[in-house]
C-alpha cells in the first residue's frame, strides 16, 4: 500500500484511529498514559521522516530507486486493518506454506514450503544473530524479505502489520490478533490446566521464571488451526523445568501450539517498557541490549517479551519462533521501535551499531561493521551489507509506520 504525503492532517486522522483503539483495549491509566507517550513519539519519527526525504529530494535525480512521501509504504498495527485486509494477509501466508520450499532438503531434510526456508535461515543463524552487532538490522531484513516473499509470491497487496505489545498487555488473548476469528493471527492453544512456569537459563546467571500461560496446546482456532510446523525444536524450553533439544532441521510434523501469557506481556512488553526503552538508552549497545534483556537483569525484555507471551511450541524455541507466523508482527514492532530510536538522533544513530558477530562474543569474534554481509540464504534477497540496512528510507527500504 502506498500512500500519497503523509501530511498532518493525516497524521491527526491515523492517532485519532490509534487513540479509539487505547480506549477499546481497557488498559490501565499508566498504560495509556505511556502508549499515548509512545505515539507521540512516533508522530514525532514520523515527521523526522518527511524532513529526511525533503532535504534529500534535491538529490533524489541521482538516486536509481528514490524514496519519498509519494512511494512509501505504510505499515499499520494489526488491528488498524480491516477484516478483508486482514485475511488478505492470513491467506498469503497459507500461500506461502503451501507453496515448495527453496532449501534443499540434503540441507536440512525437514523443509516442506517456502514458509520453512525462512525457518530453517533463522535456525542456522540464530547464534549470530541475537546478541550481535546484526540484530536489528538483520532480523529488519528478514522481516522485510518475508513481506516481498508474501507480495511478490503470494499475490498480497497489503504490508507487514506489527503487533504493538502494550495495546493488549493486560490480555492479550482477547486482542485482536489473538482472539481466534477468522480475521486473527489465530487462537490461543488449547488449555492444559497445572502447568508450572517455563524456566530460562542462560550460562551462570540466575534463571528467569515466567508465568505459564492460558493454553499450551495445539491452536483450535483461526486461520492457521491446521498449520503443520515442520521443524524443531532445537531449545525449546517446557513448563516442567526441562528443555526438549534436537538439531532443528529434521522433519518432524506437528500442530502449531501457543500458550499466551498475559503476565509475561504485562510484566515485559508493557507501554512503558517500551516508553523507557527509547528514551533511556541513548547508547546503541545499551538499547539493543535492554531491549534483549540484559543477561543477569532479571529482564528479558520488549524482545523476550512479545516472543514469550505468545509461547507454546515453536514460540518459546528461540531458534525456531519464526515457526509462528505471529513472529513477523511482533519483529515488525521490533523494528517500529529501533526506527523510533533512531529518529530522535537521527544524525548520529543512522548508522550506530555495536557488538560482535556472536551470541554474546562466544566464540570471540570481530567487531560488526556496516560493511558486514547480511545474507538469508534461500529465504531469499541476496546478500546486502549492513550499511544498506540502517534506515527504512534508504537502501532497498521505502516505508513507514503509522
Amino acid at each position: 500500500m502506498a500512500i500519497k504525503y503523509l501530511t498532518y492532517p493525516l497524521l491527526f486522522r491515523y492517532a485519532l484511529g490509534f487513540a479509539a483503539a487505547v480506549a477499546l483495549a481497557g488498559t490501565t491509566d499508566q498504560n495509556t498514559e505511556s502508549l499515548r507517550e509512545l505515539e507521540d513519539l512516533l508522530d514525532r519519527a514520523r515527521s523526522t521522516q518527511l524532513e529526511i526525504l525533503g532535504d534529500s529530494a534535491t538529490t533524489a535525480g541521482k538516486r536509481s530507486q528514490a524514496c519519498t512521501p509519494k512511494n512509501l509504504t505504510v505499515r499499520r498495527a494489526w488491528g488498524a486493518l480491516n477484516e478483508t485486509e486482514r485475511k488478505a494477509y492470513t491467506d498469503a501466508v497459507l500461500c506461502l506454506q503451501a507453496l515448495p520450499g527453496k532449501t534443499p532438503t540434503n540441507l536440512v531434510p525437514g523443509v516442506r514450503s517456502r514458509y520453512d526456508d525462512f525457518v530453517a535461515t533463522h535456525i542456522n543463524q540464530t547464534l549470530n544473530i541475537h546478541y550481535t552487532g546484526t540484530f536489528l538490522a538483520w532480523h529488519r531484513w528478514f522481516t522485510y524479505i518475508y513481506e516481498q516473499a508474501l507480495r511478490n509470491e503470494c499475490g498480497y497487496t497489503g504490508s507487514q502489520p506489527y503487533w504493538n505489545w502494550g495495546l493488549y498487555a493486560s490480555d492479550p488473548a482477547s486482542s485482536p490478533i489473538f482472539d481466534g476469528s477468522d480475521y486473527s493471527m489465530s487462537g490461543n492453544g488449547e488449555y492444559i490446566a497445572n502447568k508450572g512456569p517455563i524456566a530460562l537459563t542462560l550460562d551462570d546467571y540466575p534463571v528467569i521464571y515466567l508465568p505459564a500461560g492460558t493454553g499450551g496446546g495445539c491452536v483450535m482456532s483461526g486461520p492457521f488451526k491446521d498449520m503443520v510446523v515442520n521443524l524443531g525444536p532445537v531449545s525449546l524450553p517446557l513448563n516442567n523445568g526441562t528443555v526438549l533439544s534436537g538439531s532443528g532441521f529434521d522433519y518432524n510434523p506437528r500442530c502449531l501450539k501457543r500458550d499466551i501469557s498475559a503476565g509475561v506481556n504485562s510484566a515485559y512488553a508493557n507501554a512503558t517498557s517500551v516508553v523507557n526503552l527509547i528514551l533511556q538508552n541513548n547508547d546503541i549497545w545499551d538499547f539493543e541490549m535492554v531491549m534483549q534483556g540484559v543477561p543477569g537483569s532479571g529482564s528479558i525484555g520488549v524482545h523476550g517479551g512479545g516472543h514469550y507471551t505468545i509461547g507454546g511450541d515453536p514460540g518459546d524455541d528461540v531458534f525456531v519462533s519464526p515457526g509462528d507466523p505471529a513472529f513477523y508482527l511482533h519483529h515488525g514492532m521490533i523494528d517500529l521501535v529501533w526506527w523510533t530510536w533512531q529518529t530522535l538522533d537521527y544524525g548520529n544513530r543512522h548508522d550506530a551499531i555495536s557488538g560482535t558477530g556472536t551470541f554474546l562474543n562466544n566464540p570471540p569474534s570481530p567487531n560488526t561493521t556496516l560493511d558486514d554481509i547480511v545474507d538469508l540464504g534461500y529465504a531469499g534477497g541476496g546478500p546486502i551489507t549492513m550499511r544498506e540496512l540502517m534506515s527504512i528510507n534508504d537502501g532497498p527500504f521505502c516505508y513507514t509506520y503509522i
